[in-house]
């Protein structure tokens, strides 16, 4: 949001803002001053003290937990002393909120995961995660949205598309905004997988 209203108010100074966890990377368009410097900040401090926090759009994104695509489901239930259907109940259960973007155009870090499920990553990455693993890493979640090298534990995989260069807006879903994972089948995976246009399989439930 602050970003926004940065590249808005501050439109002729500003050439571009990019999120981080708790941070926000000015991009001017010329030699930054102690001037500009200050001016951001007054205009930070003034819209805190004024604005109220909006939420943003909550998304369902189907995922299969088949043990075809989930790789590390069964090691990581038994390292948790669970059963594989406890833990994707606890994974699926939760209303993850979108932290950042990075890594990879589109990958998305997810916070809100269930502390029994919290896991080192991999000691030894993979050096190709497939397209759409969910996966575990640390206190997160995420959906790799392109073949990729990663050590997170994958335990699922989405049909659903999450980031396409093809469209015009390539990610629907945004920073600030949340999201839940809809347990399927491996049958509705095949079916959904047959779908021509698979960003239309993320679902807007709020």
């Amino acid at each position: 949001m602050v970003k926004a209203l940065i590249l808005e108010a501050l439109s002729e100074q500003i050439q571009d803002c990019a999120n981080g966890y708790n941070s926000l990377l000015v991009i001017y368009k010329k030699t930054v001053s102690e001037n500009d410097l200050k001016l951001v900040e007054a205009f930070c401090a003034s819209r805190k003290r004024n604005t109220k926090i909006t939420h943003g759009n909550i998304w369902e994104v189907p995922v299969c937990y088949h043990d075809s695509f989930g790789i590390d489901l069964q090691t990581l239930a038994t390292v948790k002393k669970m059963e594989v259907e406890t833990l994707v109940q606890l994974h699926s259960s939760v209303t993850y909120t979108v932290f950042c973007k990075g890594f990879l155009p589109g990958f998305m870090y997810l916070g809100g995961l269930d502390k029994r499920l919290f896991i080192d990553r991999k000691a030894v990455p993979l050096l190709k995660v497939p397209q759409n693993s969910v996966a575990i890493g640390g206190k997160q979640t995420g959906v790799y949205p392109t073949e990729s090298p990663g050590g997170w534990h994958i335990i699922g995989r989405t049909p659903a598309i999450l980031f396409d260069v093809s469209k015009k807006i390539a990610s629907k879903i945004s920073m600030g905004d949340t999201m839940k994972f809809k347990p399927i089948t491996l049958t509705d995976y095949i079916k959904m997988d047959r779908v021509n246009d698979k960003t239309k399989l993320i679902t807007q439930i709020g």
